[in-house]
């Protein structure tokens, strides 16, 4: 989905659905399920909005403490942060809108939901136009504002990543490129780069089925698409499918699947019978109609990966993807709201989950079969550290010899296997059983 905002809907009535997926966000709901709380014609524009505040958020909230210390009432103080994180310097990117247009419109906004506190944010807006500068760096003395990330975060990140932390966090204040996945059964990313080309669409390959576009549009846009010819999918997420299916199994279990983006690609690449396996039903609807645009099958199985006794049919499997729920640390530039939403407890709690899911998987796998252990996520605590502990566990267990297994991918520009290719934050552990 595209973040370019249209040009029809009044500012002010965009601003106000954007204060309003802020709010909701900071009220620990995600953005997704308040954008869809969104009339369908202003949603698109909502979600630029939201997206580039929920990157400024820790600096609008800071500054907005040090101009009005008595917090507003919630929706004037949403609104308020929505337009101050809009004002908030871009590091010579283009504002969103003209300061003046935003300023009047935020207060125009104002007017209409909150009368008696017009004047106010008017006043506010107005002194942070002028003293930016001062306040921005009064602002950044606290590291939440200068970092734009909670500080558990930070401070995290900073530990595990002592070298990289300052990159890692500047990483998920960028725009991600568009990656495509090239449906390895209908073309070649080189073709279809030609084809986009044929059609005035930048584009470039970047991957054995990657191609990286050099501006995002609609997924409906694109040619093909509906036909199931491409899917959109990260460089890091691509990787997947060619690490598990080195070796050539036969039987092969996608333990968390949807919504389906991994399961398809092996489903492109090989011919195997595939258990796509996910607790939740509403979601595994979905891996439904993934395969069905690319007119691909698997066995859809509801259950808990935790759980074989309630699905799994005694066979073993030569190859299981387990791509664990995580905190999502590694696609924050993609999902904005991950940052403000999860808290500290929150990746030990899912690190249990994570272990497990690895020791009831485990015995699933035929000898001499692999597990591939995924997660979107930067924290060691969800990669490595996991990983180390299983292997203490499971004694005879041991990491796979595959030179293509990179362990940790970091955020950064250029971080691809290829080079070139700006990678999500993701972690990769290919183990084999004796």
């Amino acid at each position: 989905m595209t973040t370019s905002k249209p040009v029809s809907l009044p500012l002010a009535r965009l601003l106000g659905h954007a204060a309003d997926a802020v709010q909701a966000v900071r009220g620990g709901q995600s953005l997704n399920d308040a954008l869809a709380r969104t009339p369908a014609d202003a949603r698109a524009g909502t979600q630029a909005l939201a997206f580039h505040v929920l990157r400024r958020l820790g600096g609008a909230q800071a500054v907005r403490k040090l101009v009005a210390p008595k917090t507003p009432p919630p929706a004037v103080d949403a609104l308020l942060t929505t337009a101050l994180a809009l004002l908030w310097p871009t590091g010579g990117e283009a504002l969103p809108y003209a300061e003046h247009t935003l300023v009047d419109q935020a207060v125009t906004l104002a007017r209409q939901r909150a009368p008696a506190s017009a004047g106010f944010v008017n006043a506010v807006l107005r002194r942070f136009a002028r003293e930016r500068d001062a306040l921005v760096a009064a602002a950044e003395r606290d590291p939440v504002a200068a970092w734009q990330h909670p500080a558990w975060w930070i401070e995290r990140v900073r530990h595990d990543w002592p070298a990289q932390w300052q990159d890692v966090l500047r990483a998920a204040d960028r725009h991600p490129p568009m990656t495509l996945r090239v449906n390895a059964r209908r073309a070649t990313p080189q073709a279809y780069v030609e084809r986009l080309a044929a059609l005035g669409i930048a584009a470039r390959v970047a991957g054995p089925q990657a191609a990286v576009l050099a501006e995002p549009r609609p997924v409906q846009l694109l040619p093909g698409f509906a036909e199931g010819e491409v899917s959109v999918q990260d460089a890091a997420a691509q990787l997947a499918a060619p690490l598990l299916l080195h070796g050539a199994p036969r039987r092969v279990l996608d333990a968390c699947a949807a919504p389906g983006g991994k399961t398809a690609h092996l489903l492109e690449l090989a011919d195997i019978d595939l258990v796509a396996l996910d607790a939740d039903t509403q979601r595994l609807a979905r891996v439904h109609d993934t395969l069905q645009r690319l007119g691909l099958a698997a066995q859809l199985q509801a259950g808990d990966a935790r759980d074989p006794a309630a699905w799994w049919d005694g066979r073993p499997f030569d190859a299981i993807l387990l791509d664990a729920p995580c905190t999502a640390s590694g696609i924050v530039r993609r999902h904005p709201d991950v940052r403000w939403l999860r808290r500290a407890g929150d990746v030990g709690a899912l690190a249990q989950v994570q272990a497990q899911m690895l020791d009831a998987l485990w015995p699933l796998l035929r000898p001499g079969g692999r597990l591939l252990y995924a997660t979107c996520s930067v924290f060691k605590a969800e990669g490595s550290e996991q990983i180390d502990a299983f292997l203490q566990r499971q004694l005879g267990a041991r990491r796979a010899a595959h030179p293509a297994s990179p362990g940790h991918l970091l955020p950064l520009p250029d971080n691809g296997p290829q080079g070139g290719v700006s990678m999500d934050g993701f972690y990769y552990a290919l183990l084999e059983k004796p």
